[in-house]
C-alpha cells in the first residue's frame, strides 16, 4: 500500500465514488451524494491509498475550514476505507497519519476532524484529543483536534534553558529581565549582543554578516535606543571567507548608517561571528512593562521574501530596503514610547510575545486573524521564523497608536491577561495553547522597591505623537543608584 495526493480528476472522482458507497449506501449518512462546498475549494488535499496492484482502496480530503484567507486553521474529513480493504492493512491509520503530516507540514496551527463518535476512540489512541460532542447529519459525532506542537518546540529549544543557565547573572538589572539591551549603570549606555549561528556563517557569509547588524539594531531599537556603534568578533577559515562576512556586515552597516568601531577577526579555526552594538537612551523601554489589560501591538516589514535556503525560517524584509527605510523601522519603539516592547527574535513572533509577556508578570492572547503577514507566509511559518524586522509593543488600547514605521505595519492583534504562556484565538472565538506556560523560566521583571512603569495619564497620551519623549517623562522615576533606571549593576546578556 501506498499513500499519495490525488493530482488527476480520475484520481479524486475514484475517492468521490468510494465516498458515496460508504457514506450514501453502506452507512446511509447521506441521500444522494456527500458532496459540499469544500470538495470545489481548490485548496483542498486529497490523499489516497492504492493497494499493490494501484487500485485506490482510501482515502480523506484536508483543507482551510473556510473560503476565507488561509489562518493555519484547517478541518480534516470524509475519511473512507474499502470494505474489503479494512482490518488489518491499518490503511485508515496510516491515511489520518498522513493527513497529519500534510497539516503540519502547510504551515497549519490547528487541525481538527469532525469524526463519528464511535470512532473517537480510533483517533485517540492516534493521539487526537477530544473537544466536544456534535452532530452532523443526523448522527453524533466528536470534534477532535490533533495536537500541533509547532511553537511551543521552538520557545522550548530557542528559550527555555535560559533560566536555569542564566540564574545568578542577574542579567539585565532590576526591571529588565530578558530584555534585548542592558543599560549600563551610571550613563545611558545600552548594550546589545548577539551572535550568528556558525552553519549559517559558513555557508552563507554575506548575509550572516548582514543580519548580525540587524539582529542587534533591533536589539536597541526595542529598548528605543539610538544606535552609536558596532563591535565585531569573527572567526573564520581563510581570509577570503572573512572577506564575504565583513562585506555582509559593512554593507548592513553602511546602509543602517552605524559605524564598525572595531572588533577582533580569528582566521584559521572554525567560522563564527559575534556582534556587540552600543546605543544610548535616558529612558529604556523594558521588555517586561507591560500588565494585564495591555494591548499588544505587531509591528512588521510584510515586504521581501523568503531568504534562499531557509524558507519558513528567515524572512528578508530588510536587504532591499534604503537606509531611510531602515532608521525609520528602528525608531518606531523610540517615537512611540509603549510600556513594553520586544524585538521579534528567533523564538518567532508567539514566542517572543510569550517572553514579554513573561516578564511581565502575564499570559498573552494572540488574535490570530488580527495578526500582519504576508501573503506569501503560512501562518505556522509566519509565528515561528525570523521576519527581519517586527517589533511586538504593549500599552493602554489608547495609548498604542500606530508608530511612524516606514514601510513597516502594524495592527493591534492581542492582549495581555492574568496567567501564563500564550494562547492563539481564532475567528470562532476558540483559544487554543501555543505556549502552556514560561518561556524562558527567568520570571516576571522585579522592579525595586515596588516601582514599574505606571499607565500615562490623558495628558500624556495626547502629547505622544507631538513629543514621544514627554509621556515617559510623566511615569514616577525610580530612586537613583548610579544608572538612572538599573539600582545595582547589569550584565550585557541578554535573552
Amino acid at each position: 500500500m501506498r499513500i499519495e495526493q490525488a493530482e488527476d480528476a480520475s484520481s479524486i472522482a475514484a475517492y468521490r465514488v468510494l465516498r458515496r458507497d460508504v457514506f450514501v449506501h453502506e452507512q446511509g449518512l447521506f441521500d444522494d451524494d456527500d458532496l459540499d462546498a469544500r470538495d470545489e475549494d481548490p485548496r483542498t488535499v486529497v490523499l489516497i491509498a492504492r493497494d499493490r496492484a494501484g487500485r485506490i482502496v482510501g482515502g480523506v480530503r484536508l483543507g482551510p475550514v473556510d473560503d476565507g484567507p488561509d489562518l493555519g486553521w484547517w478541518q480534516g474529513g470524509r475519511l473512507v476505507v474499502a470494505p474489503g480493504a479494512r482490518g488489518t492493512r491499518n490503511i485508515g491509520a496510516a491515511l489520518v497519519r498522513a493527513a497529519c503530516a500534510r497539516a503540519e507540514s502547510e504551515g497549519v496551527l490547528r487541525f481538527e476532524a469532525s469524526v463519528q463518535a464511535r470512532n473517537d476512540v480510533f483517533f485517540a489512541r492516534l493521539g487526537w484529543h477530544r473537544v466536544r460532542p456534535l452532530t452532523v447529519a443526523g448522527t453524533p459525532h466528536v470534534l477532535m483536534r490533533w495536537p500541533i506542537g509547532r511553537i511551543a518546540a521552538l520557545a522550548a529549544a530557542a528559550k527555555s534553558p535560559l533560566g536555569p543557565l542564566l540564574a545568578g547573572l542577574n542579567p539585565g538589572g532590576a526591571g529588565f529581565v530578558g530584555d534585548d539591551g542592558a543599560p549600563v549603570p551610571g550613563t545611558e549606555v545600552i548594550a546589545a549582543c548577539d551572535a550568528i549561528i556558525p552553519s549559517m556563517v559558513e555557508r552563507d557569509p554575506e548575509w550572516a554578516g548582514w543580519c548580525a547588524v540587524l539582529v542587534n539594531l533591533n536589539d536597541l531599537a526595542a529598548m528605543g535606543a539610538t544606535p552609536l556603534g558596532l563591535l565585531d568578533a569573527l572567526g573564520a577559515k581563510d581570509a577570503a571567507h572573512a572577506a564575504r562576512v565583513l562585506a555582509g556586515l559593512r554593507h548592513a552597516a553602511q546602509a543602517y548608517g552605524v559605524p564598525v568601531l572595531g572588533g577582533h577577526t580569528q582566521l584559521g579555526v572554525p567560522a563564527a561571528l559575534s556582534v556587540t552594538a552600543l546605543g544610548r537612551t535616558p529612558n529604556p523601554v523594558p521588555g517586561g512593562g507591560g500588565r494585564p489589560g495591555h494591548a499588544v501591538r505587531l509591528t512588521a516589514d510584510l515586504g521581501g521574501g523568503w531568504r534562499p535556503g531557509y524558507r519558513g525560517r528567515q524572512w528578508d524584509s530588510t536587504s532591499h530596503r534604503t537606509a531611510e527605510d531602515l532608521r525609520t523601522m528602528i525608531g518606531s519603539v523610540a517615537a512611540a514610547r509603549p510600556a513594553a516592547a520586544k524585538d521579534v527574535s528567533m523564538a518567532g513572533i508567539a514566542g517572543t510575545l510569550g517572553m514579554l509577556a513573561e516578564a511581565s508578570g502575564c499570559r498573552a492572547v494572540l488574535e490570530v486573524a488580527a495578526v500582519p503577514r504576508p501573503r506569501e507566509a503560512a501562518m505556522g511559518d509566519w509565528l515561528t521564523c525570523f521576519p527581519g524586522y517586527a517589533m511586538l509593543t504593549a500599552d493602554e488600547a489608547a495609548a498604542l497608536p500606530p508608530p511612524p514605521a516606514g514601510p513597516a505595519v502594524g495592527a493591534v492583534c492581542g492582549e495581555l491577561t492574568e496567567g501564563l504562556g500564550v494562547g492563539l484565538r481564532w475567528p470562532d472565538g476558540e483559544i487554543t495553547e501555543a505556549v502552556a506556560a514560561s518561556v524562558t523560566g527567568m520570571g516576571a521583571a522585579a522592579w525595586p522597591f515596588g516601582w514599574r512603569p505606571s499607565p500615562p495619564s490623558s495628558a500624556a497620551i495626547s502629547k505622544r505623537t507631538s513629543s514621544p519623549s514627554s509621556a515617559w517623562s510623566r511615569r514616577p522615576a525610580p530612586p537613583t543608584y548610579g544608572c538612572s533606571r538599573c539600582p545595582r549593576p547589569v550584565s550585557a546578556a541578554t535573552s
